[in-house]
């Protein structure tokens, strides 16, 4: 297959959530007959609710500072499925896509054909199989795997990791993971293994005590940031961090990470604290790599700056602790400024309660829907929110809602489209397509 056919295929599969199976005989039936090539290199295996994505960048960024040839998996995508799979930084050209994707796409056929699989892979399953098959042909000395979803029955969950991370834990996907924090981070704990270390974020204290306890049943080594990690000088500028920070009894200086908000000094100090046991477990990683790969890491759609007269901010808060860190950062940041939200939701969101954190920080808000079959219309947000705002306009179409919000903006106003990373890659897509025309770019901060 070429890369279109390949897109084409993934298509007819849906999303992430179609499909969802709670088992990993699937996946490990595939990467056996494949030769087992997500045992071909060492991982680590980063889970939780919110923070994930942005501490396996940071992760990867240091390791591949420190002179590893670094395999990046991720999800989901906000503009083509090739941004999932990255090798020292750079996404898997079309060409490799579709070489690792047909590769999976023939070994599942002739499963399927003699019954050794109960049923064709799922959209999810497909991608990771296919990033491990890549991350192996090119020799990657090193792997960080962000977990989809949960953490026990992931896809991603099929490795020993040397070291496996645990962010901060909240509600979300309710449906798949249980009702309760306990019950979420007893999935989540899933990537816990036997004797190897783990490093935990986790705040609310019924998801820590879960955490605890299973690292105790299993023997695994638990370092928990809360207690082993101390910031010191701390300074922010505009939302970007300058620190000191001691891990252990080994300190870190200057360190200045390139991501936004508050919420990422904790994601950066997990993965330091990772790096930092890596380290003990033998691989080479100098103090100067740890700053070097927290400054270059990128991670788009989490409080992304893209315009600057006015400000024009993507962030893709999808569940109540993203938009809670939203909210704060907000607050502390625009005080005093004219805010525009721009906002979408898929229907399985807590959408009430996001709504309440985010709607009362904007003086207008343009309620828009994404090209995905999961989207909530405008309409259904209303209903969701229960008592419709006085300052509220609905657009479908998430371009012409940015549009709306930047022609009724002055210079000096905020404009912030939050609530769903489908609505930032349309924003995204737009823009690199030459469709959407927004005022001065912003620079990159110079530190």
């Amino acid at each position: 297959m070429n890369y279109h056919d390949c897109l084409e295929e993934l298509a007819r599969l849906g999303q992430e959530l179609r499909g969802v199976k709670f088992d990993l005989a699937t996946i490990q039936t595939i990467l056996a007959s494949l030769g087992d090539p997500h045992l071909r290199y060492p991982t680590a295996i980063v889970a939780g609710t919110n923070g994930k994505g942005s501490t396996s960048a940071f992760l990867a960024s240091i390791l591949q500072a420190a002179g590893y040839r670094t395999g990046l998996y991720t999800s989901p995508h906000l503009l083509r499925p090739n941004e999932r799979i990255r090798l020292n930084g750079r996404e898997i050209s079309d060409a490799d896509f579709a070489d690792v994707f047909t590769r999976v796409w023939e070994v599942a056929g002739r499963l399927l054909e003699n019954r050794s699989l109960a049923q064709r892979p799922s959209f999810f399953e497909f991608l990771t199989a296919s990033g491990f098959v890549y991350f192996a042909r090119q020799a990657a000395n090193f792997a960080v795997l962000e977990v989809g979803m949960g953490g026990r029955l992931d896809a991603t969950n099929v490795t020993i990791p040397r070291v496996a991370v645990i962010t901060n834990i909240d509600l979300d996907h309710e449906k798949f993971l249980g009702e309760t924090h306990a019950a979420i981070a007893a999935e989540k704990a899933g990537v816990i293994k036997p004797g190897r270390p783990v490093v935990s974020s986790v705040e609310n204290p019924e998801a820590r005590e879960v955490i605890r306890r299973r690292a105790r049943e299993l023997g695994a080594p638990l370092v928990e940031t809360e207690s082993f990690a101390r910031v010191a000088h701390f300074t922010d500028s505009e939302g970007l961090m300058i620190f000191d920070l001691t891990v252990g009894e080994d300190p870190f200086s200057d360190l200045a990470p390139s991501l936004r908000g508050r919420f990422q000094l904790q994601n950066a100090i997990t993965a330091v604290t990772a790096a930092w046991l890596l380290k003990r477990e033998g691989l080479v990683i100098p103090q100067e790599a740890v700053a070097r790969g927290l400054e270059r890491t990128s991670w788009p759609g989490r409080l992304e700056f893209i315009s600057e007269s006015p400000l024009v901010v993507l962030d893709g808060a999808h569940n109540p602790g993203g938009a809670r860190e939203l909210a704060a950062f907000a607050t502390e940041h625009w005080a005093g400024r004219r805010l525009r939200l721009v906002y979408a939701s898929m229907r399985d969101k807590a959408i009430g309660e996001i709504s309440r954190l985010l709607f009362p920080l904007a003086e207008v808000i343009y309620l828009t829907l994404p090209d995905q079959p999961r989207a909530a219309s405008p309409e259904e947000i209303l209903s969701a929110v229960g008592r419709r705002p006085a300052n509220v306009r609905l657009e479908d179409d998430p371009v012409r809602a940015l549009e709306r919000a930047l022609a009724e903006s002055a210079p000096d106003d905020v404009v912030l489209a939050a609530g769903s990373l489908f609505l930032v890659g349309a924003i995204k897509k737009a823009q690199q397509e030459g469709r959407l025309k927004l005022g001065r770019r912003m620079a990159i901060p110079v530190r």
